[in-house]
């Protein structure tokens, strides 16, 4: 577990820190529709301590940090050292005095609790032990706390990365992450996309009262076609099966770009790409006793 965990900590802090840079316009502003959603029902009060798991650049962080005002506070917890400086930038640079970041991994971390609540948007689909992750986070919680996370639902309803991957597939040859030396993600984006195991996992983690709200909305992908195209080639599933491919997912690239230009052509709108896409909204609470 201990080797994997290097691995991805590798990744998130190397190759996908850089494209989540160069896409920092579609992942921190074209997903933020559904985070703008989940923290309208958060409803963070005055005064609260919160938790953000996986917090990346902070942009939710720091809106959270706002809501709760300055007898408040947030820390968000990144396992990438390149993410925790890149947030702690834009907290300084909006001078946000109440937010703080950490470097560790949620899986054995010291999360500094105990929160009133706890926030994730995206950021606990990759844990190689999501089990211990959910127990650590619930130990940080006071008795009553609440955890709210966001997680990609089926890919069937999330056609903009599932149709991407299935014809990135029938044209680059796969290569499983036990097969290749290079760092990976992990899991990978639906690894909670199951109601039932995921309500299981959080049950054995101590959490109770745990509810699934399902949110739909369409997401941009990308400015343009050529961003949409460059955005599923680097990202996603699709983005790494190529990246793991190595010379091979170089050298069918043309025929990738082909292919995903055909596909997200049905996603083509007057103001840049759109796509259907799908959450889970996951509530869950720490016991009071």
């Amino acid at each position: 577990m201990a080797d994997i965990n290097r691995i991805m900590i590798e990744a998130w802090n190397t190759v996908l820190f850089d494209k989540f840079c160069r896409f920092k316009h579609l992942i921190a502003d074209g997903l933020s529709k559904h985070s703008e959603a989940a923290l309208s029902r958060c409803r963070f009060p005055l005064g609260a301590h919160v938790l953000d798991v996986g917090s990346g650049f902070g942009d939710c962080t720091l809106l959270i940090a706002r809501s709760v005002g300055l007898s408040g506070s947030v820390v968000g917890v990144d396992c990438a050292a390149n993410f925790v400086r890149a947030a702690e930038t834009d907290c300084r640079d909006q001078r946000v005095s109440n937010a703080q970041f950490v470097q560790g991994d949620v899986q054995e971390c010291d999360l500094r609790g105990p929160y009133d609540q706890a926030f994730s948007r995206f950021g606990t689909m990759f844990f190689a032990d999501p089990d211990a992750a959910m127990r650590n986070v619930c130990g940080a919680l006071k008795p009553g706390g609440s955890f709210m996370q966001i997680v990609w639902r089926r890919r069937e309803d999330n056609p903009w990365l599932h149709e991407a991957e299935l014809r990135v597939r029938d044209i680059v040859p796969v290569v499983s992450h036990d097969a290749t030396d290079q760092v990976h993600c992990g899991p990978g984006p639906f690894s909670m996309a199951d109601a039932d195991s995921v309500s299981t996992m959080l049950q054995g983690a101590g959490f109770e009262r745990i509810s699934f709200e399902r949110h739909d909305c369409d997401v941009c992908i990308g400015r343009d076609m050529d961003d949409a195209v460059d955005f599923a080639m680097s990202l996603g599933p699709a983005g790494e099966i190529i990246r793991l491919a190595g010379p091979d997912g170089e050298k069918y690239k043309p025929q990738v770009i082909s292919a995903l230009r055909d596909v997200l052509q049905q996603f083509r709108q007057s103001g840049g790409i759109w796509a259907p896409s799908s959450t889970w909204f996951v509530t869950a609470s720490r016991p009071r006793a």
